[in-house]
């Protein structure tokens, strides 16, 4: 694990032909009924430059009960630190803008950026 990115090497995700070795998951609070939105939002948001900018090659969303966010994102490079030095460019402000409407930090009493939504991996395991 990256010290304090929330981001962990894994090594190659056999089951995903994707070759990513890094993963972070973003842990947040969504608005009840908003997937679709969110959902298209982050469509739109990945035929631009973004994802290319911060080395993400898969992107899978999940809502847990009606409010909780999950958003795992793989890529060749530790996502935490690549997502920080974008977090001024007009692509990455546009759609956080646009995310202000469904999606709201898991604890906003100790959110100051997205490293501070970034879930710290305790374990993992991977088939021989």
């Amino acid at each position: 694990m990256s010290a304090g990115t929330g981001t962990s090497r894994t090594g190659t995700d056999r089951g995903t032909g994707t070759g990513s070795a890094h993963r972070a998951l973003i842990v947040a609070r969504m608005a009840p009924g908003s997937a679709d939105g969110i959902a298209g939002l982050f469509a739109a948001s990945d035929r631009g430059e973004l994802p290319h900018l911060v080395g993400v090659n898969r992107r899978s969303l999940f809502q847990f009960g009606p409010d909780l966010y999950l958003h795992l994102i793989e890529s060749d490079r530790p996502p935490g630190p690549e997502i920080a030095k974008v977090t001024e460019h007009p692509e990455f402000r546009e759609l956080s803008d646009r995310l202000q409407a469904y999606v709201s930090p898991y604890d906003p009493a100790t959110w100051r950026s997205p490293k501070d939504a970034m879930a710290r991996q305790f374990y993992s395991w991977t088939s021989d």
